[in-house]
């Protein structure tokens, strides 16, 4: 697969798993595992750029005695997440049309 489109799935399968609710590191990898393989040097290279992008904001909060980072989308990471919507109806679109049969 073509690694900046895969960078751009990758990015969006992170911003879908914090759509509902604030997340964490840990979590978010264990949300994403059934659908696609991530590890944790790549999911907080992922992060970063997100937060640089405006797309979530990382606040900390104690857990177990220990601070742990959750992240949290904005409206601009729920804006790709539509964006992204739209992008892939064309994207099936033009599946559609390489997968057809000859006839």
């Amino acid at each position: 697969m073509d690694n900046q489109l895969k960078r751009g799935l990758l990015d969006v399968c992170v911003l879908a798993a914090i759509k509902n609710e604030d997340s964490y590191g840990y979590k978010i990898i264990k949300d994403v595992k059934p659908y696609v393989e991530m590890s944790e040097s790549t999911l907080y290279t992922i992060l970063k750029r997100l937060e640089l992008a405006n797309m979530l904001t990382v606040h900390t909060s104690e857990h177990g005695g220990r601070l742990r980072k959750y992240y949290h989308i904005t409206n601009a990471g729920l804006g790709r997440l539509e964006d992204f919507r739209e992008e892939w109806r064309e994207v099936m679109s033009i599946w559609q049309f390489v997968t057809r049969e000859d006839g």
